[in-house]
């Protein structure tokens, strides 16, 4: 379980996803339009690497993490894993790949069952897959209890004894419990309080220098995943909007989107980083029919032409792209 695993190796690769919702409306429910949740997103995740996807809510980052998970089926693109393409797996197929993706959810609590000790629930997973039993399961148990700061102790007891930030350790063992390959992080800390958000943390990048896990980290929180990130992918009304390697983007980023959410961080240095014009919420509806950009009607430098044609990416460096022709022009 300790053994690092090889590095620069692809473990997943999403390609061209999509996945849209129908709306209905009427007595009678016809397809009114189409939300298009996950729109054309492309990414790889090297092992032992975390990718960082961040934007507001709603902007499909969940959907995402649900499709690769294949609690949801795609309509369009694929899902590479380990080379195979799962995008098609039925649920038979997925069984002997459950075990190498695992998720940690937003909440601890409503992700724990209420009636089961945290025992129980860390060898859940390992009763389902038939991985091991008996002495050889409490010692794993144990083994995992002690890797995320937790005492063994603490098997026997049940959810609601625990502060968040222990059960969100927990989650992390149960995860971890049918040694994964690849961890889904959906907003990981974002239910806890902030002196304790850095532990859980620290602790995430701990596993994975130690086990040489890979990481897909799903936050709208731009500090945390500047820390823990290797690669930025932005994301906007289910497209990516701009990717780089985190050090880069925070440096010099690029499309306007990308400018504002780094302006509502708070500067321990105010004046250091020039400031753009915060982003008014976003009242439009749902429903996607517009031609051109998706940021339309809240980018400060629109013009008429980015509201009729289509966007695709401008290269600005070597592994830097943004989803805005101005920038090209630049």
């Amino acid at each position: 379980m300790e053994s690092v695993r090889r590095q620069n190796h692809i473990i997943l690769g999403v390609q061209s996803l999509k996945k849209y919702f129908s709306i209905r409306r009427g007595f009678f429910q016809r397809v009114a339009g189409w939300v298009k949740a996950v729109d054309g997103v492309s990414f790889e995740i090297e092992q032992g690497k975390t990718l960082g996807l961040v934007g507001e809510s709603g902007c499909g980052k969940t959907t995402v993490a649900r499709l690769i998970l294949k609690l949801l089926e795609p309509d369009e693109g694929k899902i590479i894993f380990q080379g195979s393409d799962i995008s098609e797996f039925t649920e038979k197929d997925m069984k002997p790949h459950r075990k190498e993706i695992q998720i940690v959810f937003q909440d601890p609590f409503g992700s724990l069952n209420p009636r089961m000790t945290i025992g129980l629930s860390i060898e859940e997973g390992l009763r389902i897959l038939g991985i091991k039993s008996g002495r050889s399961r409490k010692e794993r148990l144990e083994k995992l209890l002690k890797m995320v700061g937790m005492s063994p102790d603490s098997a026997d007891r049940y959810p609601h004894e625990f502060s968040g930030g222990q059960r969100q350790r927990i989650c992390i063992a149960r995860a971890l419990s049918v040694d994964p390959s690849l961890v889904i992080c959906d907003e990981p800390i974002s239910a806890l309080d902030v002196s304790i958000q850095a532990q859980i943390i620290n602790l995430l990048k701990d596993l994975q220098d130690r086990l040489g896990l890979s990481y897909l980290f799903i936050s709208h929180d731009l500090n945390v995943v500047g820390y823990l990130c290797n690669t930025i992918y932005v994301m906007y009304k289910g497209q990516i909007m701009e990717s780089a390697p985190a050090e880069e983007l925070f440096e010099n980023p690029c499309h306007p989107y990308t400018m504002s959410l780094l302006s509502a961080i708070l500067d321990p240095e105010p004046g250091k980083r020039q400031k753009m014009k915060l982003l008014e919420p976003d009242l439009s509806d749902s429903l996607i029919t517009s031609a051109g950009c998706n940021f339309q009607g809240r980018c400060p430098i629109e013009e008429p032409r980015c509201r009729k044609e289509e966007i695709s990416f401008e290269k600005v460096g070597e592994k830097h792209i943004v989803r805005c022709w101005k920038v090209a022009e630049k």
